[in-house]
């Protein structure tokens, strides 16, 4: 497998855990997806999957060295799409947050210029939770983000969030982490940032939480152009999103015929539907799976613990 760029899901339920018997083919933890790119983090939103993987992290940072004092760090750069829960809900989890030396980077979408900082620690920490987001022991990074911004992570470097209307490519190479943005509207209340990220001369594209329009999203397509990996969402099938009892239309979610669409329309390379519907069980997906999956095509189901190589 290329050591380069990896991707492991491991959340890929939407809107709350799943955790019962007939959905453990799937899984049943909120997004979250793990990239490695060589030695550098990136993590994906912050759902229940990313407890398992401070679990592993803790570990490794243990079983590094005998001696605490020469144990190998912890970093890690995690980027928040939006703030609603099913996104946030394992980070006060994740347990590289309590271990002191752990550098993690938390980036994520602003909203009503309100500081993430501020509105973590009041949904995650000090209201509901036994320590205060000041009280961690790890270097946490918390800063705004948005699509006017740019991520760019260098070797052996902090993470820089620069201006994209001043930013230049050719100012870095191949082996720099350039991490991009496109705000959808779509999804209530105050929109969801998609995420192109680019290194090695490979681009990952992830759009949780986007609907898509009639005659598709044609800022997305030009976003998402000639990707080699599109992780979209797929919440719900087309009969639950235009049910004449239930109607899901304008929830901020697409079907997997509007992710189908934007793979064909923005030439993506390889398609991963996520964030599957929690009332859809393993029974159903397979029947999904069978309609929509073509794996000869590079459209598949993400599945929690799938991991691939760009």
């Amino acid at each position: 497998m290329n050591n380069k760029f990896k991707v492991k899901f491991r959340g890929v339920r939407g809107s709350y855990p799943t955790p019962k018997a007939n959905y453990l083919n799937f899984g049943g933890n909120t997004s979250c997806v793990e990239v490695m790119l060589d030695d550098r983090l990136v993590v994906l939103d912050a759902g229940t999957g990313i407890v398992d993987l401070g679990v592993e992290l803790v570990r490794e940072h243990i079983l590094s060295s005998g001696n605490p004092q020469e144990r190998k760090n912890i970093e890690a750069t995690i980027l928040l799409s939006h703030v609603h829960q099913d996104h946030i809900q394992g980070l006060q989890f994740f347990k590289p947050v309590f271990i002191q030396g752990s550098k993690i980077n938390v980036f994520g979408l602003n909203i009503n210029n309100e500081d993430l900082k501020d509105t973590l620690q009041d949904v995650l920490f000090d209201r509901v939770f036994p320590l205060g987001i000041d009280d961690v022991k790890c270097d946490f990074n918390i800063q705004n983000l948005n699509d006017s911004k740019v991520v760019v992570i260098q070797k052996c470097a902090e993470p820089k969030i620069l201006e994209l209307s001043s930013f230049n490519q050719n100012d870095y190479s191949k082996d720099d982490i350039i991490i991009t943005f496109y705000k959808t509207q779509a999804h209530p209340k105050n929109g969801c940032l998609c995420m192109k990220i680019s290194y090695n001369d490979k681009v990952l594209v992830y759009a949780t939480d986007k609907e898509s329009y009639v005659g598709s999203d044609k800022r997305f397509i030009e976003f998402a152009h000639g990707c080699d990996l599109l992780i979209h969402d797929a919440q719900y099938t087309h009969q639950d999103y235009v049910s004449p009892v239930a109607p899901k239309q304008g929830y901020g979610h697409s079907t997997y015929q509007m992710a189908l669409e934007s793979a064909k329309l923005s030439k993506a390379k390889r398609l991963l539907f996520f964030h599957y519907d929690p009332n859809y069980d393993d029974t159903t997906l397979e029947m999904l799976e069978k309609e929509f999956a073509n794996p000869e095509c590079g459209i598949e189901f993400a599945k929690e613990g799938l991991e691939i190589a760009i």
